[in-house]
């Protein structure tokens, strides 16, 4: 957080501006519509899951329908699906991504419309802010006239093919959670190029208020709107957010130059000219002697924070009978995948701390091996 967001609350707290609607609402939908271009509508939400939940119902998800989820996701990505009373149909990754899988969303929709429940949506994840193959899943999805909802939440600032995300599918979401690229402490929002489909989620999110001079609801809504204050803060953050997609991917390259004489260490990144991520996460596969749980408890140790990737979906006791489609990618991933260190206040004595840990664990490692007796 900078002075810059202070002064936007100000102004709120100013002119008494504090309700879920305000000048400060209408003026982040402007910033995001700006900085997402290509025609996009933007409606401020209270959360990414909140916006998630307006675009199955904005698409017609009820009680006993099917949609189909990336499994290798944050489980906020398949939950709203649980709250229309509606299935879930989890799909697995490919390789390169760590995404949404084409071959195996084709083999998933195929094998549903065989057995009756031809899935009313697609939602893809752009995972820690790497774009999905999007062609391949835009072409697969209009071939079976099926939407997609595009789960952006981690990734704004992303492009693929020089578009940003979140503005493919037939409905985008962000998240501006406390702990993605910009924040608005908590808050999301929903982006369409159909004028209408933001429209209904306005309306929707303001408990679906019909326009009278009483209260007269004609359909149920939802208190998910976005704060006025909420709105101020985000609008400071606009103003930074290219200052910290550029360290984010600064953290990247440090990593990724830092590991490179390591054979064990494999890093997330880019497969091609296609893909810019903003690297909201930086994140490694480590194969080898030395386990992602070795790295992980050595930089606690040290009290250095990392996680585990996202454990898969259909991997999750909520969603055990959930079908899927897949053929284990998603779980080696998640076995093998290590979450570093990867704020935008990040200095570099930070990054050389993180990595000096790391390398230490593969001395340590390689030093036991030259002192074991031989069996």
């Amino acid at each position: 957080m900078g002075e810059l967001e202070l002064e936007f609350v100000k102004e709120a707290f100013a002119t008494n501006w504090i309700a879920p609607l305000g000048p400060h609402v209408d003026g982040f939908e402007k910033d995001l519509q700006t900085f997402l271009k290509k025609d996009s509508h933007v409606a401020a939400l209270s959360s990414g899951t909140a916006a998630l939940h307006l675009a199955l119902i904005i698409l017609g998800v009820k009680a006993g329908d099917e949609v189909i989820c990336q499994s290798m996701t944050f489980s906020a990505s398949a939950n709203p699906i649980a709250y229309q009373g509606a299935v879930p149909v989890f799909v697995d990754s490919e390789e390169s991504t760590w995404n949404m899988s084409p071959e195996f969303l084709e083999i998933a929709i195929e094998d549903r419309i065989k057995s009756g429940k031809k899935p009313k949506a697609i939602i893809v994840v752009h995972l820690y802010g790497m774009p999905a193959q999007m062609d391949k899943i835009e072409q697969i999805a209009h071939y079976y006239k099926i939407p997609i909802i595009e789960d952006a939440a981690e990734a704004l600032g992303s492009t693929y093919k020089g578009q940003a995300l979140g503005t493919f599918g037939d409905i985008g979401i962000l998240s501006f959670n406390g702990n993605k690229i910009i924040t608005t402490s908590g808050g999301g929002a929903l982006v369409s190029n159909n004028e209408e489909y933001i429209k209904t989620a306005r309306y929707l999110a303001t408990q679906a208020l019909d326009p009278a001079p009483h209260y007269q609801h004609s359909q149920i809504g939802y208190n998910y709107r976005m704060s006025n204050v909420c709105a101020g803060i985000g609008r400071g953050q606009m103003k930074v957010l290219p200052e910290r997609i550029k360290q984010r991917r600064n953290n990247f390259r440090f990593y990724k130059n830092a590991f490179a004489g390591i054979d064990e260490i494999r890093i997330s990144e880019e497969p091609d000219a296609n893909y810019f991520s903003n690297h909201w996460l930086s994140t490694i596969i480590v194969e080898g002697a030395v386990s992602r749980e070795d790295l992980r408890l050595a930089m606690i140790a040290d009290n250095i924070d990392s996680r585990p990737l996202w454990k898969p979906m259909h991997l999750q006791p909520v969603f055990a009978n959930a079908p899927y489609y897949g053929n284990g990618i998603s779980d080696a991933i998640f076995q093998k995948g290590l979450c570093l260190p990867s704020g935008s206040n990040l200095s570099e004595e930070d990054l050389h701390r993180v990595v000096t840990n790391i390398r230490k664990s593969f001395r340590n490692n390689l030093h036991q091996k030259k002192f074991d007796p031989v069996k």
